[in-house]
């Protein structure tokens, strides 16, 4: 059977897709989880190291952050924006993906005062966890159906 491939999509791929990336894989082993920025930023927050150390996700944080223009979006079977700029940015590039995205709706902390980068990284982590349920359930379903 093959894999359920996911893709977060932030502006720099420096906090919010990361982020996102590294609690779902954490928590589910069995989806491919990856993540990229409409511009990419140079290195990873280190204020998201940090919350991922604390959650005991530090492992499953990418080395670098990665660009939109790297990946191939008909791979994906599910692609998570945060705004809907970044839905914009999939869509001018495969229009056909349209269906397969989903906008979170997360701000981005870089522009935001110091003390909410925390608040918008446990927001991602309860959508995060709200999405892996709702996969769950879903492999759950397929699996059930091919029994």
């Amino acid at each position: 059977m093959t894999r359920m491939k996911i893709l977060f999509v932030c502006t720099g791929n420096a906090y919010r897709s990361p982020v996102a990336e590294a609690l779902l894989r954490k928590l589910n082993s069995e989806i491919e989880v990856d993540s990229a920025g409409v511009s990419p930023a140079i290195p990873i927050a280190e204020v998201a190291k940090k919350y991922l150390a604390g959650e005991n996700a530090q492992k499953y944080l990418k080395a670098v952050p990665e660009s939109l223009s790297q990946k191939n979006l008909n791979d994906y079977d599910l692609i998570v924006v945060m705004n809907p700029r970044h839905r914009e940015a999939i869509l001018s590039r495969c229009p056909q993906c349209a269906s397969k995205i989903v906008v979170w709706g997360i701000n981005d902390p870089y522009f935001l005062p110091q003390g909410y980068t925390e608040k918008i990284f446990n927001e991602i982590k309860e959508h995060v966890q709200e999405l892996n349920c709702s996969l769950q359930k879903q492999l759950k379903r397929t699996t059930d159906h091919q029994k």
